[in-house]
């Protein structure tokens, strides 16, 4: 029995700033339509920290964007060499 095993395909390594703005993106647009449609409804409710959470999960993206940038120059570097 032939131990011939099939090549492995090469990881993938996308580009990830554009996963980073598309998280800060829906964070901020999820804010602004409870924000403007919703506020009596969570205030009713008493679920106004949805919109804490999307305003830090907004700000959280700004490092995550820091840190995807920081990736992308990395990618680059390694697939330049």
């Amino acid at each position: 029995m032939p131990n011939d095993q099939p090549t492995r395909p090469a990881p993938l390594d996308p580009p990830m700033v554009p996963f980073a703005v598309a998280g800060l993106i829906a964070w901020a647009v999820v804010g602004l339509v409870l924000l403007v449609f919703f506020r009596g409804w969570l205030t009713e409710h008493d679920h106004e920290n949805w919109l804490w959470t999307c305003l830090a999960g907004f700000l959280w993206g700004f490092p995550g964007l820091a840190v995807m940038l920081r990736h992308d120059a990395n990618r680059r570097r390694r697939r330049a060499s």
